[in-house]
């Protein structure tokens, strides 16, 4: 099994940063891909970005040029910097790990709220 914590969340105004962090533990080696979603109050949960095993990214079309996921293979740990943030990155962000023939991992979340 594969366990996930993330922390880093908390309330900023708008045009500020927060940097997200996903450390995981267990089997951390059946681990293909990580990414983090997030799901606002009354919204289905989305997908935000991911980064694989071999370090590709990919974002959602609002996260480009503002976030960017990166990973620390030494701390089995990913993160996501959040740049320039709007009212409507407001969430719950989580983290998900893709496992190896089994079904996903996923953190507890952690809130990010932009507001003034």
């Amino acid at each position: 099994q594969v366990q996930l914590v993330e922390s880093g969340g908390g309330l900023v105004q708008p045009g500020g940063s927060l940097r997200l962090s996903c450390a995981a533990s267990g089997s951390v080696g059946s681990i293909a891909g990580m990414g983090w979603y997030r799901q606002a109050p009354g919204l289905e949960r989305e997908w935000v970005a991911s980064i694989t095993s071999g370090g590709i990214t990919n974002y959602r079309d609002s996260a480009k040029g503002r976030f960017t996921i990166s990973r620390d293979n030494a701390k089995n740990t990913i993160y996501l910097q959040m740049n320039s943030l709007k009212p409507d990155d407001t969430a719950v962000y989580y983290c998900r790990a893709t496992i190896l023939y089994k079904s996903p991992s996923w953190g507890q979340g952690t809130q990010v709220t932009v507001s003034s």
